[in-house]
């Protein structure tokens, strides 16, 4: 169990409550055969997915930018695959899926059950490193901006999890202390360690297969929170 003073959860919200992968494969669906693009997309997915993940790690770290991350994971994917795709394409791509992304609201399982599960008794967040237009409408369209009382994007907090600002603008902005705070998010590096500088609890929604550790709690499945609060 956490400590009985936890007061406010935080919540990551791709890859932990918002089912991403899932998400953004029927965009994909979508958008490809909307632009006329002749690939399959089982072939698109296994080159993207990782591809993805790698342009989402140097933007986190300030290495590239938005408009960079948004072009070079769709142009190396291509070249990868050796489809040549024109830039004008990728560009109209990149938009598609912005604009296309938030359509499909797929949440992870018992995602719904455990916010309505834990909302009598904490204040629930989010913080997030998604792009704000992006993300509010993730919230919206799939049902559960009523749960939450703040949500902190890394496009107001200036940078990005694992920095401390963007933990310490989150709790500022719940009015909590870090020790009455606990983080539950998908990303070892961005979530559990951020939060654990902070001085937070966290707890690690293993959603990558990835490594047991000890830094903090692990599990498989958003229901697995009631056995800690």
């Amino acid at each position: 169990m956490y400590k009985e003073h936890i007061t406010d959860i935080f919540f990551d919200l791709d890859h932990t409550l918002w089912d991403f992968e899932k998400n953004s494969e029927l965009t994909f669906d979508k958008i490809l055969k909307l632009n006329a693009i002749d690939i399959s997309l089982s072939d698109f997915l296994r080159v993207y997915v990782p591809n993805n993940l790698l342009f989402w790690k140097m933007f986190r770290e300030e290495k590239i930018s938005k408009s960079e991350l948004r072009y070079q994971r769709l142009k190396t994917t291509f070249d990868a695959l050796n489809y040549q795709v024109q830039d004008d394409v990728i560009n109209k791509l990149a938009e598609d899926y912005i604009d296309n992304l938030s359509s499909f609201n797929y949440l992870f399982p018992n995602a719904i059950d455990i916010l309505d599960y834990l909302k009598p008794n904490y204040k629930l967040h989010i913080i997030t490193n998604g792009f704000k237009e992006v993300q509010n409408k993730k919230i919206e369209n799939s049902n559960i901006a009523d749960y939450f009382v703040h949500v902190i994007d890394s496009e107001m907090a200036g940078v990005k999890k694992p920095n401390p600002v963007i933990f310490k603008l989150a709790l500022d902005k719940a009015g909590v202390l870090p020790e009455n705070a606990l983080m539950i998010g998908d990303s070892f590096e961005a979530d559990i360690l951020g939060a654990k500088a902070c001085g937070m609890s966290a707890l690690h929604f293993n959603a990558h297969n990835e490594k047991r550790h000890d830094i903090c709690n692990m599990i498989i499945d958003l229901n697995e929170i009631k056995e800690y609060l």
